[in-house]
């Protein structure tokens, strides 16, 4: 192939909208593939059933796809979907594929009980990226449990409402994998709901969701102050599971604290030279508490001249120093959010509640066919936020073609990450089907 890279007026170029042989976002092959591996579209045709006569009820499979598909692509709204129908794509990703119109009837039809439907369809395929290769097998699992305000605009939107951030929206539940950012369990609540809200049945559900999964090793639990619960440390201890969460500065704990003599304290050496930071180690209702104090140095001491005080408890017996950097890489989990909230959460885009809470099912579904086609597909590269795998591998146009032995799916010369693409497809296409 000749390059010409001399330049055209853009002035003149014409403009027509008539190639059928264009493929959209032609990197959904990558996705597609890894989903078909995994048999999630059997799955879910399987598991999600709305009743013989409910609106939409047909094709449940074919539809999850196409809103998993549209995902994937960054779609943060139901009219979003037409994306997949462009061109050749439908031809690509099987076939038929719904109309918007369609899978917003879809959405509208679920209950709690067809969500959880959805549920456990992320359960089965986490189970089945984790045979694959991609769980942590009896490796060390650490998880990070937190909540988020999703921001909705519609005031009309059911469930929607103003919680501790004073935004309107929903208040969802999460729990991720920290070294992968995989979305391991989700739930949709109001967004009056109180952070603790459901929690313990969330860590029930999670605790089944990942021993079903294959996952052997040391499990560790990580969670902020507004998961303080007594309940979720009883059922982490009778699991066998570690766990280090925050813990507010109540009376009683301020007390412990304040009993922690001064020669306990133990300098941290890397923290910025206008500061300091101190970690000391006590115990409160007979569990572990780890204390870490900063205050200001120098001039701008005077905005805070005393120590603050961020408390944790934990079941860990090693040492101070590494529990306490730990559990402030829970932070980590900020990472998910943010991903979530830049592909399909950026907005919950039906006034039903249980049709977002099904939206937000397969955003962490979409969001994970995402992660495992990296981790399978390019197991030795770095973690990659999703809007970067989004540039690197799908958002790439192609065309569609057919000739005499086959199929060709023809993608840019020059692609600066078309080896990673290749490399992607060929470890992804070597994994056994799923039955």
């Amino acid at each position: 192939m000749v390059q010409d890279d001399r330049p055209v007026g853009l002035d003149g170029v014409q403009v027509r909208f008539d190639d059928e042989r264009v493929v959209c976002d032609a990197g959904v092959m990558l996705v597609a593939t890894l989903a078909e591996r995994l048999g999630v579209e059997a799955l879910a045709q399987r598991l999600v059933r709305l009743g013989r006569d409910g609106a939409g009820a047909a094709n449940a499979g074919r539809k999850v796809m196409a809103l998993v598909y549209a995902m994937v692509l960054g779609a943060d709204s139901i009219d979003d979907t037409g994306l997949l129908r462009a061109g050749r794509t439908r031809r690509l990703l099987g076939g038929w594929l719904p109309a918007p119109s369609t899978l917003g009837t879809f959405l509208r039809a679920f209950t709690f009980g067809h969500v959880r439907q959805l549920d456990a369809l992320l359960g089965r395929s986490l189970e089945r990226a984790w045979a694959a290769g991609a769980g942590p097998g009896s490796g060390r699992l650490v998880i990070d449990v937190d909540s988020f305000v999703g921001e909705v605009c519609g005031r009309l939107k059911q469930g929607a409402s103003y919680g501790y951030t004073h935004l309107l929206g929903y208040h969802p539940l999460l729990a991720t994998r920290a070294d992968t950012r995989e979305v391991l369990h989700i739930r949709l609540r109001k967004g009056s709901a109180n952070t603790q809200r459901g929690i313990e049945r969330f860590t029930d559900e999670l605790i089944a969701r990942v021993t079903r999964a294959g996952a052997t090793g040391v499990k560790l639990l990580r969670a902020d102050s507004g998961f303080w619960n007594t309940k979720v440390f009883t059922r982490l201890e009778k699991a066998g599971w570690q766990y280090s969460i925050g813990i507010r500065m109540l009376k009683n704990v301020r007390a412990a604290v304040e009993a922690i003599s001064e020669d306990a304290w133990t300098t941290l050496t890397d923290y910025p030279a206008d500061g300091e930071a101190q970690i000391a180690e006590t115990t409160y209702g007979g569990r572990r508490l780890i204390v870490r104090r900063t205050r200001l140095l120098g001039a701008q001491a005077e905005l805070w001249p005393d120590w603050r005080h961020f408390c944790f408890l934990t079941n860990r017996s090693e040492q101070l120093t590494l529990v306490e950097a730990e559990h402030r890489d829970h932070a980590v989990v900020e990472q998910v959010i943010a991903d979530l909230k830049d592909q399909a959460l950026a907005h919950f885009p039906s006034g039903r509640f249980n049709a977002n809470a099904a939206w937000t099912v397969l955003a962490a579904l979409a969001h994970n066919l995402l992660r495992w086609t990296q981790l399978l597909g390019l197991p030795d590269t770095p973690t990659r936020a999703a809007r970067t795998l989004r540039r690197w591998l799908l958002s790439v146009p192609g065309r569609l073609t057919r000739h005499a032995r086959g199929w060709t799916l023809h993608l840019p010369a020059r692609w600066p990450w078309h080896s990673d693409y290749l490399e992607a497809l060929k470890q992804i296409r070597a994994l056994p089907a799923s039955g």
